[in-house]
């Protein structure tokens, strides 16, 4: 088994966690997190990647390790998000490298293509939207909390913070849930419920609506660059629905698409076999 390094980074006065393995390897994979996670949910592949592959896995500011500032403090939004893995990106001196996103690593991880495609070796998309299509239903109760935010329209959007919430968002759509790891959705709750954190995840949740606009930028980015993508997709998942692992192809007709029988944190489920698919994937496609 690879050893992991668990390490810590100052950007901007904000103290960043990340684990990293593999550091003797040329290839570097960049894993970013989604909601309501952190490089936890990476904990299983991250050794399984790190026989290969150079592999970083940051915490967002308010999210595992990293430090929570308030939102008086820290500008929540995902445009500020992309600014601080880029900045870790360059405190890490990583010219090149790969990245697997995740719910809402999608945003941060495409805003990073976006503004520097060179840098951009490969992409791993697991749940990670970049299409119309891929929104559900789940989203529906969000648009009156993105045109209005008040108390009564927070409602559904500060139920999502709950323990409930967190364990549905694990074990829906799995074929077994007893094979989910409580771990999981204990460590996830934890930071949930930090003093403040509650208002973070309102800010970037009502900052969320400023992704999908941003939808037809990324897909220009596709269709000129052809970055190699594969989508390891739960397609049960009620958030982001298996019709937006499939939208990849229309811009990027060499993608590969896979969808798994599991849930929205397919990690939990599949590691294993979406660890065989990057290993592959980005072993038949080493950079010249």
């Amino acid at each position: 088994m690879a050893t992991i390094s668990y390490r810590n980074i100052p950007i901007d006065g904000v103290n960043v966690f990340y684990r990293e393995a593999g550091t003797q390897h040329a290839q570097t994979l960049i894993l970013l997190h989604g909601f309501p996670s952190s490089s936890h949910m990476f904990r299983n592949l991250l050794p399984a990647l790190a026989e290969h592959f150079h592999v970083v896995a940051p915490d967002y500011p308010g999210y595992g390790y990293s430090e929570c500032p308030s939102i008086e403090q820290f500008t929540y939004t995902f445009d500020h998000l992309e600014e601080v893995i880029e900045k870790v990106v360059s405190a890490l001196k990583l010219p090149f490298f790969s990245i697997y996103v995740q719910d809402y690593g999608a945003p941060v991880g495409f805003r990073l293509a976006v503004k520097h495609p060179e840098m951009i070796e490969a992409i791993i998309s697991q749940n990670g939207n970049a299409y119309q299509e891929g929104l559900t239903s789940f989203w529906d109760a969000a648009r009156p909390f993105w045109s209005n935010r008040n108390a009564e329209t927070e409602k559904p959007i500060r139920n999502l913070l709950t323990q409930e919430s967190t364990i549905w968002q694990y074990t829906h759509g799995v074929r077994q849930k007893d094979h989910i790891s409580p771990d999981a959705w204990t460590f996830d709750q934890l930071g949930l419920n930090r003093p403040g954190n509650a208002e973070i995840q309102l800010a970037l949740f009502e900052d969320y609506r400023n992704n999908p606009p941003l939808y037809p930028q990324w897909h220009e980015y596709f269709r000129r660059y052809q970055p190699p993508l594969l989508a390891v997709w739960g397609k049960n998942d009620p958030i982001f629905g298996p019709d937006g692992a499939e939208a990849f192809k229309q811009d990027l007709p060499q993608s590969e698409v896979y969808l798994l029988d599991t849930g929205h944190f397919a990690l939990e489920e599949d590691g294993d076999v979406i660890a065989q698919h990057i290993i592959r994937f980005l072993t038949t496609r080493k950079p010249e």
